[in-house]
């Protein structure tokens, strides 16, 4: 399993669940030294640094990992960030620019240069963390509502892909309203997409809410 953008409280928290789970780990991030703090974290886990926004050095990861492992049968997208506020007229071209790159860009690049093995795979798995504002988005977070927007109709290409082709792989999209606090509850419903047949949860999505006490 691939989890790109690993280091991330999110990342750490999957990470640890598939490991738990028997699965291998790949954790693929931008920064060598938090990349090592995970792997310090989670047993058994390979890292590579990697800058997923730019396409040959997506490439190159993905020859490697096939070369070094194999297919991969799961790739977990938890690149993101956040940048809004000002109202409309604070939409900037420069916070466009970063949540096109993160959001976007590193989707595409993945995708692309895996896609293959999800399709090979007898039980392939995409998941992306989309956000609520998609549903109700406001004006001075229209270019993350834009950019999640444009990530969930990536994701749902992909599915629809996954369809044609007649394979046993899914694409899900998570949806948060924040996911700070919700990382246990993503790992769980990670691990879980690998129970039910692919045709039930692809091009699904799926609410996260925090846990009720």
């Amino acid at each position: 399993m691939l989890i790109a953008g690993a280091t991330s409280a999110a990342g750490r928290a999957v990470a640890i669940a598939l490991t738990d789970a028997g699965a291998r780990v790949i954790a693929v991030g931008s920064n060598a030294e938090r990349l090592q703090g995970l792997q310090a974290e989670v047993t058994g886990a390979e890292t590579y640094v990697c800058d997923l926004g730019d396409l040959a050095e997506v490439t190159a990861l993905a020859d490697a990992v096939h070369a070094e492992h194999g297919r991969i049968d799961g790739l977990i997208h938890l690149v993101g960030g956040w940048r809004g506020g000002g109202g409309l007229a604070g939409q900037s071209d420069e916070d466009w620019d970063f949540l096109h790159a993160h959001v976007v860009t590193t989707l595409r690049n993945t995708t692309r240069a895996f896609n293959d093995d999800l399709l090979a795979s007898p039980a392939g798995r995409l998941a992306i963390v989309s956000s609520v504002s998609v549903d109700k988005p406001a004006p001075g977070g229209a270019n993350y509502a834009a950019a999640k927007a444009a990530a969930e109709i990536w994701t749902r290409a992909v599915g629809q892909g996954f369809a044609k082709a007649g394979s046993d792989a899914a694409a899900v999209v998570f949806v948060v309203r924040a996911l700070a606090g919700l990382e246990t509850e993503l790992a769980t419903e990670v691990v879980s997409l690998w129970d039910p047949p692919a045709a039930s949860v692809n091009n699904s999505r799926m609410l996260l809410a925090p846990p009720t006490e």
